[in-house]
């Protein structure tokens, strides 16, 4: 059963890996230059439930969360149909890091460890907080695992806390007061 789970999420992080180069157009107009997004962030859709991307573009508390994925150019994959359980660290848990971790992470030479963190915060599938249970390990999108401990009815994430959790149209939020780092390869 692990074989086949490790073959469908093998199989799910080279199609979320492929997702990731977004396409853009440019126009030139009298002078300038638009660029458009024509990848899957690009679509314009005001009536639908917000996918995990516009959820977290929309809270006032995962600003730092949104502009990581802006730098490590998840946002198309993100945009994607999924479904997606993502484990979003607030602003605040972000800042629990060392000084100029993040600023760091930020830089262009940075991207691929910065996707890798990101990339650690995914799951594929629409894991509800109720149904977690203590002990229980996910894999991740970076290859990686995370476990879930619960104890006195709060769901813990590697030590992080579920504060609250938020659906979307391409799978579910789980809002945490950590930022959850992968295991350094020996």
């Amino acid at each position: 059963m692990r074989k086949i789970f490790l073959a469908t999420s093998l199989i799910c992080i080279s199609m979320l890996i492929s997702c990731q180069n977004s396409t853009k157009q440019s126009t030139e107009t009298e002078g300038s230059t638009e660029t458009i997004a024509t990848g899957q962030s690009g679509v314009q859709d005001d009536l639908s439930q917000k996918n995990v991307v516009q959820v977290a573009i929309g809270s006032k508390d995962h600003s730092t969360l949104v502009t990581a994925i802006q730098a490590a150019e998840l946002v198309d994959a993100l945009s994607n149909a999924g479904p997606f359980t993502v484990f979003a660290p607030t602003n605040e848990a972000f800042n629990k890091l060392p000084a100029g971790t993040v600023e760091s992470l930020l830089k262009p030479e940075s991207k691929d460890d910065l996707a890798n963190i990101l990339q650690y915060h995914v799951s594929l599938g629409v894991f509800k907080a109720e149904s977690f249970t203590d002990g229980q390990v996910l894999g991740q999108v970076n290859g990686n695992d995370i476990t879930i401990s619960v104890k006195d009815g709060k769901v813990m994430i590697n030590g992080a806390k579920i504060v609250a959790s938020v659906p979307a149209s391409n799978g579910i939020i789980h809002v945490i007061d950590g930022v959850l780092l992968p295991p350094v390869a020996k």
